[in-house]
């Protein structure tokens, strides 16, 4: 009996262990989705950053956009964490308040002034700034 029960115990183990594996890792996966943003459609927008939030999980770049009316909207451009924006070459220093940028991004389908960051441009010195060249292979 003792030796029918270990077996027993012995097969819920990898049971438990794949159950919680997958309960915690679903959360994670739908954590990174990109699916808010649309797929194809690109908006390129010139303004001045307000503000570079530099954290984890996620990075923010603020950039405020003035219409040809005058009206100033602040759009938000998301990006990874610091990790992967330092081996994309971009650090903190690289957009202070004030700083003037040309941004490409593929905007959120709600219509909401914000996208994911895909390429910016300080315009003072025409320096390209990528995040996704933080998941290069080197």
């Amino acid at each position: 009996m003792r030796n029918r029960l270990t077996r027993i115990a012995g097969l819920k183990r990898p049971l438990y262990t794949v159950a919680l594996a997958v309960a915690l890792t679903a959360p994670a996966l739908a954590h990174h989705s990109g699916a808010m943003f649309e797929e194809k459609k690109e908006v390129t927008l010139t303004g001045v950053v307000k503000e570079f939030q530099y954290t984890n999980p996620h990075s923010w770049l603020l950039v405020d956009v003035k219409s040809a009316d005058g009206k100033v909207t602040t759009w938000g451009f998301e990006a990874e964490g610091p990790s992967s924006m330092t081996r994309a070459g971009i650090r903190l220093k690289d957009f202070l308040p004030g700083t003037p940028v040309t941004i490409v991004g593929r905007p959120m389908k709600d219509g909401k002034p914000a996208a994911l960051w895909v390429k910016a441009t300080r315009t003072s010195d025409n320096k390209v700034f990528v995040p996704a060249r933080g998941f290069a292979v080197r």
